[in-house]
């Protein structure tokens, strides 16, 4: 038997099935995109590139992960009959991590965390049905508590449907939780909550720029539109990838809902800051919050043009609103449970900006192995 895991090709997925692999010896049966099982090992290859070297990989790939090359936004994933068959009956427990971080487009984040998350719903009842499902694990966001201003938000009392939202993301993600809760009631359920995931604490490579852009972006700036002493939630993926492997292989855990965030020990924008200029040997930017309507103007004119310019502009404008709540995450039970704390952001974030900027926002992949074989889409995960 085997934990079927969504989105394991994806920044915060692919450091959970690292995790599952790694630290709890388990198997996996894993979704992922691709033509044929070729294409979709290799699209897992380089997801787990971060984590481990080929030998390592392979030999995972042969012992403990069972690709099912397939979509998550298709009628029973787009395989075949025997294949997800096979999938129902080999699956004992499910982390959905798969989701469309789109915030601009509302049908992307309809299709992938609607109707993805519906499929998986649908998988997870049927190996219920046969043999019981040990836990579901889905993977939300703070994001789902809407729109906040200077609060301290605890698990219990982020979900606030006449609250409005920031955007699709937000919106269909709070969807999501109350379909799994509709539609496995019987199921033992683990929702987790990232906060804002930025970056690894213990290396500074990233295949995830959109938020490292906006925070480069941020970092050149000699004036900044914010309040200095304003938190900004951010949590290392190292912590939240932990997180969720750790509570989900639990044969009980304490609560059914845990904030992966850095809550009351968040850094301010002055800490950061500091820690930032420290380590390039500059001076601190100026804080002028009220240039923060009149930035927020500029940043929404300029995201309408084209070229880079106008890309930057755009990932400012959907992480704006992130930037200024001055909100966190009450992580108390997280931490509780798990026994240590996240590593603050200023700790490893130089590192993080200054692997990007070398590599201009790009990770340098390689290439599957010559002579190592073709793909095995399905290895002994059962």
């Amino acid at each position: 038997m085997a934990i079927f895991l969504t989105g394991a090709t994806g920044y915060i997925g692919a450091h959970v099935a690292a995790n599952l692999l790694n630290e709890h010896g388990a198997s996996l049966n894993v979704l992922v995109r691709g033509k044929d099982p070729q294409e979709a090992a290799l699209r897992l290859w380089q997801a787990m590139q971060l984590h481990m070297e080929f030998p390592r990989f392979y030999e995972h790939l042969q012992t403990k992960i069972r690709i099912f090359p397939g979509d998550i936004t298709f009628t029973q994933f787009g395989l075949n009959r025997d294949d997800y068959d096979r999938l129902i009956h080999t699956t004992d427990s499910v982390v959905h991590c798969a989701a469309s971080l789109n915030r601009k487009s509302e049908k992307s984040c309809l299709n992938v965390n609607l109707r993805g998350t519906l499929e998986v719903l649908q998988l997870a009842r049927h190996s219920h049905y046969y043999h019981g499902l040990r836990r579901f694990s889905n993977v939300s966001t703070v994001a789902v508590a809407g729109k906040r201003q200077n609060e301290i938000v605890t698990e219990d009392r982020a979900l606030d449907w006449e609250r409005s939202d920031y955007d699709p993301y937000a919106r269909t993600k709070k969807f999501c939780e109350h379909m799994v809760r509709e539609l496995l009631p019987e199921v033992p359920l683990t929702i987790f909550r990232p906060s804002i995931v930025l970056g690894d604490s213990r290396y500074a490579d990233t295949t995830q720029f959109d938020m490292v852009k906006a925070f480069v972006f941020l970092a050149g700036l000699k004036v900044l539109p914010f309040r200095p002493t304003d938190k900004i939630d951010i949590v290392n993926v190292d912590f939240v990838a932990d997180a969720i492997a750790t509570l989900h292989q639990k044969s009980e855990t304490k609560f059914d809902i845990y904030h992966l965030s850095s809550g009351n020990g968040s850094q301010t924008f002055r800490e950061i800051t500091r820690a930032l200029a420290a380590a390039q040997e500059q001076r601190t930017p100026l804080f002028v919050p009220a240039m923060e309507k009149p930035f927020a103007k500029t940043v929404n004119a300029l995201a309408h043009r084209k070229g880079s310019l106008g890309y930057g502009a755009s990932l400012m404008k959907v992480f704006m609103p992130y930037l200024v709540w001055n909100t966190v995450f009450d992580n108390r039970r997280v931490t509780s449970e798990l026994g240590k704390n996240p590593v603050p952001f200023s700790q490893y974030s130089f590192s993080l900006l200054k692997f990007s900027r070398e590599h201009n926002f790009t990770y340098p992949y390689r290439p599957w192995p010559a002579g190592a074989g073709g793909s095995a889409a399905g290895g002994s995960a059962a």
